[in-house]
């Protein structure tokens, strides 16, 4: 039956049974739906038909995230006392390296000792790591700052959180006066030189609970995450002093450890809960130590035999992540390929079972910091951490990375980072999906025009709120015959640029298009939650 020309528009723009597998033999560009008209120049489509092929070289969504310490000034701000002016000149340019290695999310510190780098009205005092006086004002708010920057670069901001730290030295007094820990003295440890909240009494988890619900509430951040320390880490010949909470809060417990287990889970769980309550929209995220068990301790345990977070830090993630009490898992997988006591290979492929028939979101932890130091050897070599991402590619239920620290990220010693980089993010990616944040699918964005502009292309969209808000558009462009009418991209290989979707009507200055040649540019909005438009809209040009 042939149809006529309309017939067939209508057809391709409906996502009808039209669509074809691929292109036709020796045509440039991904494949496409097949088409008997001739496609008009300078004409927007509407498609709905989707390619299903995908990359591990340019993957369409991956999670690539950057860690900014705060805690003792080792990446932000790099030193204390510094202006505001000058803090806010740092954290641009740490926003800007992440978007100059094509990464998409960063995590900031912003509670790195119980103490905070935000505006609130709870009683824990202002960071001492911002002005080198804890409780001083430092002129401005540093998390709304953060949030500003990082989106209008096109990143997600995760507020990094350290839930029990207290402070780097154990004395009380050390403490502004105000200060809860100071004010409970019953609420905290000294411990290997440290101070901690008790994650025992219920009290102390309520509290620093609410420091999260604060925090959800009054700032338009991205993710909620937690990094390695629960229950402090092991140190030879000393205790845990917590008898006293065990005895007041044991409840149905006969053993010390399982109860201290119990404290974080509760804690971790009643967390989700309370950050979905207020924003279901937020990602809530841990890092936990690499290790949950060595195969050793337990039948489900890894082939590792280091130490066990399950045990050391009584911090049972692989039931945070079989409960559903994270939206995505960070191991710190902080060891290289063939490491005898904790191979990252076998860590990669462990934790992608522990997330498989969950909604969890599997992203791995890179230790940046740990190139080009002589002992092991293997962290000389500059493709160590450029073979990790390749391993990790591999395996479907990874879905990114984050690296520590942003001070060695920067570095690049070894070139590693450009080497990584070059290989593995070449493009972009949009974010992670997380459908299960309460998510729908944003409105589609319509371009409205692609002409030249003195030395690019400029094009020209508008985009509406309907349904979910779109929080990012993403922008293809391909060269092409333009013989037929495309599917929506399911890879990034022609993937150009992610900018933050500010206004009803924004443009791009395309300055990768050869004057002369045709191209094909798409585009579809993607949310928050890293869901895409059901729709896309393209045009053909002749740039």
């Amino acid at each position: 039956m042939e149809l006529s020309r309309r017939e067939v528009l209508t057809a391709v723009l409906a996502g009808s049974g039209l669509a074809g597998a691929g292109l036709a033999a020796g045509l440039a560009g991904p494949a496409a739906a097949a088409a008997p008209a001739a496609v008009v120049r300078n004409r927007v489509y509407t498609v709905a038909a989707r390619n299903t092929a995908t990359s591990t070289v340019y993957p369409k969504a991956e999670f690539r995230g950057l860690w900014a310490a705060s805690v003792v000034n080792i990446d932000w701000p790099s030193r204390t006392g510094l202006s505001a002016a000058a803090q806010q000149a740092e954290l641009r340019s740490i926003l800007d390296l992440a978007r100059k290695r094509n990464l998409n999310a960063v995590l900031l510190q912003v509670r790195p000792t119980a103490d905070r780098m935000w505006k609130s009205t709870l009683a824990e005092p202002w960071s001492k790591y911002l002005t080198g006086t804890q409780g001083k004002d430092p002129g401005y708010d540093p998390l709304a700052y953060a949030i500003a920057e990082a989106h209008k670069r096109g990143l997600a901001l995760h507020a990094w959180i350290n839930p029990f730290r207290v402070a780097m030295d154990t004395s009380l007094n050390s403490l502004v006066a105000s200060h809860p820990a100071r004010t409970n003295p019953t609420w905290s440890f000294a411990y290997g030189g440290k101070r901690y909240y008790n994650p025992g009494i219920p009290a102390v988890r309520n509290f620093i609970r609410s420091v999260v619900v604060d925090l959800v509430r009054n700032y338009g951040v991205d993710g909620i995450h937690f990094d390695d320390y629960f229950y402090p880490y092991p140190m030879a010949g000393q205790a845990i002093p917590d008898a006293a909470a065990y005895a007041a809060h044991k409840g149905a417990f006969t053993s010390v450890a399982s109860w201290r287990r119990n404290n974080i889970d509760v804690f971790i769980r009643d967390t989700k809960a309370a950050i979905k309550a207020v924003k279901p929209r937020v990602a809530f995220g841990i890092s936990p130590f690499g290790i949950w068990r060595n195969s050793s301790s337990s039948s489900l345990g890894s082939a590792t035999s280091g130490l066990e977070s399950y045990s050391a830090l009584y911090a049972d993630s692989r039931k945070w992540v079989k409960e559903g009490w994270v939206d995505y898992i960070t191991p710190q997988l902080y060891w290289y390929q063939g490491y005898p006591v904790a191979n990252y290979n076998v860590l990669v492929d462990w934790w992608a079972k522990q997330v498989a028939g969950t909604a969890v979101k599997l992203y791995t932890g890179e230790a940046a910091y740990k190139v080009g130091d002589a002992s092991p050897a293997a962290w000389l070599d500059p493709n160590e951490l450029r073979d990790h991402l390749t391993k990790a590619r591999g395996v479907p239920a990874v879905r990114g990375h984050c690296f520590y620290n942003t001070t060695a990220f920067r570095a690049n010693k070894l070139n590693a980072i450009g080497i990584l980089a070059a290989r593995h993010y070449a493009r972009p990616a949009l974010p992670v999906p997380f459908p299960q944040l309460n998510a729908g699918r944003p409105a589609t964005p319509v371009i409205k025009s692609a002409v030249r502009e003195g030395t690019g292309v400029r094009l020209t969209w508008t985009s509406g709120t309907t349904g979910e808000d779109p929080t990012l558009i993403a922008i293809w462009r391909w060269e092409s015959t333009g013989s037929v009418v495309p599917n929506i991209q399911s890879t990034a290989t022609y993937l150009r640029a992610v900018p933050r979707r500010t206004a009803g009507t924004q443009s791009w200055l395309d300055t990768g298009a050869v004057p002369g040649r045709t191209y094909w540019y798409m585009i579809q909005s993607v949310s928050q939650t890293g869901m895409d438009s059901a729709n896309a809209t393209c045009i053909f040009i002749r740039a």
